[in-house]
């Protein structure tokens, strides 16, 4: 495969809200550096495709609201190279536009799909798995995706059962499932057939949009009349008429559950997260002799054990006699949950929004 027809596909228009205070609407998780590491989740994810695509082949989907989040820090970015969406439709909209516009542009295209939200840990490895993954869908009519081999039973994650064995890492995927409850994602680890939906996906432009029209009967047929539209001057305001009517649905959902020609690369080794809560910060920071992690300039521990505290500017922090909490602050908000209890933090934004309007979401 030539270089010229890989393309990547780099999802950043989510709030984060399970990260608030920190990532809040005007400033989401996706343009943060959570990692200390002086560049942002966005900056990250773009770095780590450097040398493998193209830069004038990187499309950013995001909402216009980050359009210049989005230039100001990648800046090589052009705006031929943004797609805004002009409503919240989940990703199986936003990878039909991206396959149809990206097709208008070059038909032999490759597309990888990253979210601006994984944490690699192993790049080298990730970019092998990159290069097998593109000579894989070269060859093979196929819908690919990443997967991970789950560690402990999880239920911020999608899983993927494996079915018949292809060549090495490749097998077919024989089942989907979202975020299962605890004791199914006991039975999936148990059973050692299922592997992390790490939502890095990888196709053809033409595989996509076969596989959205047989599957996707309430997403494909808008974007299908636009043909002839994509790449054009109509472009966006056709997508601005169709978008808000099209299904609020996950690719997932829409296609890959149904399909039969989803593959999976097996790649363990990329050092993988999805960094979408406290906790998975939590379990990729570096921690101190207590298990504590400790984000902010002046923190000081008393007894204290398991806990992740993420402060902002000059001010001094001190905790006693707490285990397993989430201490995050931000100019105008300070959360303080135990961390069993993080998956309600969604309800809490809401409920902050409901009581004290859109200053704090």
């Amino acid at each position: 495969m030539t270089e010229k027809n890989r393309y990547c596909v780099i999802m950043c228009g989510g709030c984060g809200s399970r990260l608030w205070p920190k990532s809040r609407t005007q400033m989401p998780k996706q343009f943060i550096d959570f990692l200390g590491t002086g560049q942002s989740l966005l900056q990250l994810t773009v770095a780590r495709l450097k040398g493998i695509i193209p830069q004038e082949n990187i499309i950013m989907l995001t909402r216009s609201e980050y359009v210049d989040l989005v230039k100001e820090q990648v800046p090589e970015i052009t705006d031929s190279q943004i797609l805004c969406e002009p409503a919240h439709r989940r990703t199986g909209p936003g990878n039909a536009w991206a396959a149809y516009h990206i097709k208008a542009l070059n038909p032999d295209a490759k597309i990888m799909v990253a979210p601006c939200d994984n944490i690699i840990l192993r790049v080298d490895e990730f970019r092998e798995s990159v290069e097998k993954a593109f000579e894989f869908i070269e060859h093979h009519d196929t819908l690919l995706t990443f997967g991970v081999k789950p560690t402990h039973p999880e239920t911020r994650y999608g899983y993927i059962q494996q079915g018949r064995e292809i060549d090495g890492d490749f097998a077919m995927v024989k089942t989907f499932t979202e975020k299962p409850d605890l004791e199914l994602a006991k039975v999936f680890v148990d059973s050692g057939e299922f592997y992390w939906n790490t939502g890095i996906f990888f196709w053809s432009a033409t595989s996509i949009i076969k596989a959205l029209n047989d599957n996707a009967a309430k997403v494909s047929p808008k974007f299908r009349e636009g043909e002839g539209i994509y790449g054009t001057d109509k472009e966006e305001e056709f997508i601005k008429e169709i978008y808000s009517a099209s299904q609020s649905i996950s690719i997932d959902y829409a296609v890959l559950e149904k399909a039969d020609n989803v593959t999976v690369l097996r790649v363990d080794g990329i050092g993988w997260t999805d960094l979408g809560t406290w906790g998975s910060l939590y379990d990729v920071s570096p921690k101190n002799h207590d298990g504590n992690v400790l984000q902010g300039t002046k923190t000081m521990m008393m007894n204290s054990h398991n806990n992740i505290v993420s402060t902002q500017g000059d001010k001094l922090v001190v905790v006693s006699e707490l285990d397993d909490y989430i201490i995050a602050d931000s100019e105008n908000a300070l959360l303080i949950v135990p961390r069993s209890e993080e998956q309600k933090i969604r309800t809490y934004v809401r409920e902050v929004k409901a009581t004290y309007g859109d200053e704090y979401k």
